[in-house]
């Protein structure tokens, strides 16, 4: 039979998509142009491939994303679902092994009896047919022309990925075993502890060290030079804004006390595990655009790390995204194409689960679409309807991507009201959770997935 749904792109806002349409007794279709088609950032077939952090950020509900992973998980999350049976140690966030995490994904989805995965590049849209566009930031040059069709054409930014070294390669004893403030297992990172010199020689080795530059085609027009995502900054440019940028974010040693010491080092590099068996580590905060011989140089300086083995050296891709609050609506429609929905970092949106939110949107509001359904009535009471609220505001003219926060929650009622901040947010996580679950019982209602089967 026929599918009623086409979804374009297996990553995580696409898997999450399909899976929640599939839920709703829609059949899809998924089409993953890999591995015939590669990009410049994936290196394996794999559905819901992690391209740079193996993070998922933080676990704990008073956390914006902690909070929409659990309003994920309570609608039957595939993404975050696989990626709490692929935890590995990572204190207060939720890191996986990112080999596993995919296979999971790929297996539940592959094995869904209403999703046909199809291995085959999207080059032209149909904008009266029911899809949804999740090609992440890296759409090739054929759809990317057809998206720009839709919409007038997109933006850009640079994002870059952290080198990866392998386990048995790193001198442990100049190393010791901690988590910051001991969340987690309380020892889930090796940290390297820097001395003021120490801190210093890699901040100029960042500074003046070269560096990859974008290709003629990827500069911005504006200035030749090319733009960053600000919560995702390479290391060497944090260093150039300050000499202490990186001791206040990345390396900041608090909450992290040497216990050969008893006190915290003037500056800390922390590593984390890349997979269940701990084989592998990458240098957490560490994303790059160095070429690759100037960290080779610069992160074989660091002890413990002078005769390490680099799995993967640090990389920097160019990512592309549309205007959403000029484009989509409430329900992630193109306006001018109603049929078409677009979902994942290609709206803006980024972070792994940010991505795999509003692919649950799309998904879940596609479905009720093709089975003449009322759309989702989502607010900003919860972090999925933050997603649409961040996606539809058009206060500034400089529409930028953006993660999760708070800064789009609805306000609690006055009589819930509190100055404490850490209160006030368990409030907002209660009044989400509470919201999720009314939506859930809905959609459950709705669903006639058996019937479909």
């Amino acid at each position: 039979m026929e599918s009623q749904l086409l979804v374009v792109g297996g990553g995580l806002a696409g898997c999450e998509a399909a899976w929640q349409a599939a839920q709703q007794g829609v059949r899809v279709t998924l089409a993953e142009m890999r591995p015939a088609r590669m990009t410049p950032a994936h290196h394996t077939d794999g559905l819901a491939e992690l391209v740079c952090s193996n993070s998922l950020r933080g676990a704990a509900l008073e956390n914006a994303v902690g909070l929409l992973k659990e309003e994920l998980a309570r609608l039957d999350s595939v993404i975050v679902h696989s990626a709490r049976e692929a935890a590995v140690p990572a204190g207060g966030a939720l890191a996986v092994d990112r080999e596993r995490f995919s296979a999971l994904v790929t297996a539940r989805v592959q094995s869904h009896p209403l999703i046909e995965v199809r291995r085959e590049e999207i080059t032209a849209l149909d904008q009266t047919r029911p899809t949804i566009i999740a090609c992440g930031p890296l759409a090739s040059e054929s759809l990317a022309a057809e998206i720009d069709r839709l919409t007038g054409g997109r933006l850009h930014y640079y994002d870059a990925a952290s080198p990866i070294v392998a386990a048995d390669s790193i001198e442990l004893g100049q190393l010791y075993a901690a988590s910051r403030y001991g969340k987690g297992d309380g020892a889930d990172y090796l940290n390297i502890p820097l001395d003021q010199a120490q801190y210093l020689r890699l901040v100029e080795d960042l500074r003046t060290l070269p560096r990859h530059e974008p290709k003629e085609f990827e500069r911005d027009a504006a200035g030749g030079k090319a733009p960053f995502f600000e919560g995702c900054l390479p290391v060497e440019v944090m260093a150039d804004r300050g000499v202490d940028t990186l001791r206040y974010g990345p390396l900041k040693p608090v909450g992290l006390r040497d216990p050969r010491t008893g006190r915290a080092p003037y500056a800390v590099v922390q590593l984390r595990k890349e997979n269940a068996a701990g084989t592998a580590y990458n240098l957490v905060g560490f994303q790059t655009r160095l070429a690759w011989p100037a960290q080779r140089e610069a992160f074989g300086r660091l002890p413990g790390l002078e005769h390490a083995e680099w799995l993967r050296l640090g990389v920097m891709h160019r990512n592309t995204f549309i205007q959403s609050p000029r484009l989509l609506d409430r329900h992630l429609r193109l306006r001018d194409h109603p049929s078409v929905r677009f979902a994942g970092q290609v709206t803006g949106i980024e972070g792994y689960v940010e991505a795999a939110g509003s692919g649950a949107i799309a998904g879940l509001e596609a479905a009720r679409a093709i089975r003449a359904q009322p759309p989702l009535d989502l607010r900003a009471t919860t972090m999925l309807g933050c997603i649409v609220a961040y996606l539809q505001d058009a206060t500034s003219d400089d529409f930028q991507p953006s993660n999760i926060t708070w800064a789009n929650v609805a306000a609690l009622p006055p009589e819930l009201e509190t100055r404490d901040k850490r209160e006030r947010r368990r409030r907002l996580a209660a009044r989400a959770l509470g919201e999720i679950e009314r939506l859930r019982a809905t959609l459950e209602r709705g669903a006639g997935y058996e019937a479909a089967v």
